[in-house]
Order: structure tokens, then sequence, then C-alpha cells
């Protein structure tokens, strides 16, 4: 049975030499292909891949030298092997010539059929090793690019999970991962970690007023805001819930998470975002509260988040757009007076 995949050339001006050869070659598990000419031979070449071509030297018009010299010079058939078939150039000059233009061998008449079938064998098998692996790097390049896809898509995947769909900030999930992380840097390296808690004022009112589209918007603008805010790349920034964004400053005393937070609200404010509604000014703002702590291994992750809490909800209760920073003597205070509660249901 032939293989249609592995064609061979067979190159002469004379039919009965090209008879001869399909006769000797007939039982090899190639399909034999012939040409009467070195132009017709080279329109093959364009139509078929061959593993080989066995190439008469002598031919009119154009020969075998001629013919080759031309197949070299183009990248579609320059890797094509040829081994010349010749009667009367058996002289070392024109065995040179050959080999310089890409001879691979020569055959000389009157041809020895056990030599030529356990050339064109070698030929046929070397092809079919050569398409092997042509087939097997393109299922390796298949299987690669999957796998890029894939890990594109997982990547994607993770994006999405840690990220907030509306804002493209973090959202809460990859906060409670980044915190505790941070939470352990610190205790391990005993620098301070401060957090800032913030929330948009009135935001409410403003979403009932001025309707869904714009309290988005809204909130992609502050959230943009916030982010291009923090200068460094080991910052976090992200969406805590609905209206309310938490910044992550490792390694951050309380003078800078202040001196940060100060920026933020300014930065907010300069927005200029319409919003006649608000009891402040008739713009967006952000009331924010500080917290900074180094933390030992007794501390606990959510009371020094409550802190920030308690700080945000003083900002607010005393006027909205401020930034407060949480003191612990304020908290005890707050305690007695019973103003913590009073701030935390003041939206």
């Amino acid at each position: 049975m032939k293989d249609k995949d592995i064609n061979i050339l067979v190159v002469d001006d004379r039919l009965e030499n090209i008879l001869v050869l399909e006769g000797v070659l007939e039982d090899l598990d190639c399909n034999i292909i012939s040409a009467t000419s070195g132009n017709e031979a080279l329109g093959m070449m364009l139509e078929y891949d061959f593993a080989l071509v066995l190439m008469d030297v002598q031919m009119p018009n154009m020969d075998g030298f001629e013919t080759a010299e031309i197949m070299r010079s183009s990248k579609r058939t320059r890797h094509i092997p040829i081994i010349f078939v010749t009667a009367i150039y058996k002289e070392q000059r024109y065995l040179f010539k050959g080999y310089e233009i890409g001879a691979v061998d020569y055959l000389f008449k009157p041809i020895e059929t056990v030599v030529l079938k356990s050339k064109v064998s070698v030929f046929i098998e070397l092809f079919r090793q050569t398409i092997q692996l042509r087939n097997q790097t393109e299922q390796l390049e298949k299987k690669l690019i999957e796998i890029m896809e894939l890990q594109d898509a997982n990547e994607k995947l993770l994006s999405l999970s840690n990220h907030d769909g509306l804002t493209g900030v973090a959202n809460r999930r990859s906060f409670d991962q980044h915190i505790r992380l941070c939470w352990r840097d610190s205790i391990s390296n005993k620098y301070p970690i401060s957090v800032i808690m913030i929330d948009i004022d009135c935001f409410k009112v403003f979403n009932d007023n001025y309707g869904h589209i714009k309290g988005d918007e809204c909130l992609i603008a502050v959230a943009n805001k916030i982010a291009s805010s923090v200068k460094r790349s080991s910052d976090f920034v992200a969406r805590y819930g609905g209206e309310e964004f938490v910044v992550i400053l490792s390694n951050t005393d309380v003078y800078n998470a202040e001196k940060l937070a100060e920026r933020i609200r300014n930065n907010i404010v300069e927005l200029f975002i319409p919003h006649e509604y608000s009891t402040v000014i008739p713009y967006i703002t952000i009331s924010l509260g500080v917290a900074t702590i180094i933390p030992e291994k007794n501390d606990r992750i959510e009371m020094f988040l409550s802190q920030a809490d308690m700080a945000l909800y003083e900002a607010k209760l005393l006027g909205r757009n401020r930034v407060i920073v949480y003191k612990k003597e304020k908290e005890l205070n707050n305690v007695e007076n019973g103003t913590i509660s009073k701030a935390c249901s003041s939206n």
C-alpha cells in the first residue's frame, strides 16, 4: 500500500528512462511522479511536496544543473534532496558542480536496481520521520497554545474572583486575604500596619436622586481616584462593600497614614462630582477613619478594623468630609458617653 504523503519526482526528457525508474521503484512505499523537463519539474514542485528528486543531468533547454540552481533559490524547494542521474558527467569537475548546487548524491547509468532502491528508501524514511517530527511539533505547539489560553483564562477568572466587577479595584474577598498576609508580616518584622476606612458621604440620597447609573459612575470615579492617590506598589485598595472602600498600608506609621488619607480626601473633593443633596458641600465628599498598630501575636485583625471603623463613624458624626485617626483614649470616652452607637447609626 502506497504512502499518500510521500512523493518521489523523476525528471528525465526521455520517457523510456522514466518508465525504467518507475518500474524499479514501484514496490516502494511512495508515489512516483514524473516530469520530462526542468520547467515541468519546477511546476510539479509548486503543486506537490517531494521527499526526493531523481533528476537527469543532460536535458534540452534547461539541464539538471540549471534546474537544481533554480530549486535552491526558492524557499519552497531548496530543502528537497536531489540525486543526479547521469551517463556521461562522471568527471570530478562535474561531480563537484553538482554537489555545489545542492545534490546529495549521484547515480550512474546503467543504474543498479539494488543501489537505487536502497538510496531512495533512505530518503523515504527520512521524509517520513520529518513528517512525524513536523506533526509532533504542530501538536506540541497546539498543546502549548491550549495551555497558554487555559492559563490566560485562569488568570482572568482569578482576577474576576479578586476584583470588584464594577470599580475594578480589589474586592472584599481579596481584601480579607491581603490583610492577613500584611498582618502576619507586621508581626514577624515588628513594623506598623495602617488601614484607612473610607465612606462616600450621603451616597444613598445621591443614588436616590441621580439614579443608579450616575451612582455607579460615581463609585467608579471615586475608586479610580483612591487608587491613583496611593503611590507605593505595596499599598492595597479595595471596595469594602456598597459605598465603602479601604486602603491597607504596610510598614506605614500613623503620621504617614493620616497624610495619605488627607490627600485622598482632598483628591475626591477635586473631582467636583455634583451632589446638590449633600449636607456637606454640593459635591461628592468622603469621610475617612485611620487606624495604626504594630501587632503582636495576641492582637486580632477584627479589633484593628473595628478601630478604623470607629474613627470613620466619628468623622461622620463630626460633620463628614474629614479624616479622623483612632486613639485608644477616645474609644474609652466614646463608650462612656455612648457616642459610638450614635455615630454608627448616622449615614
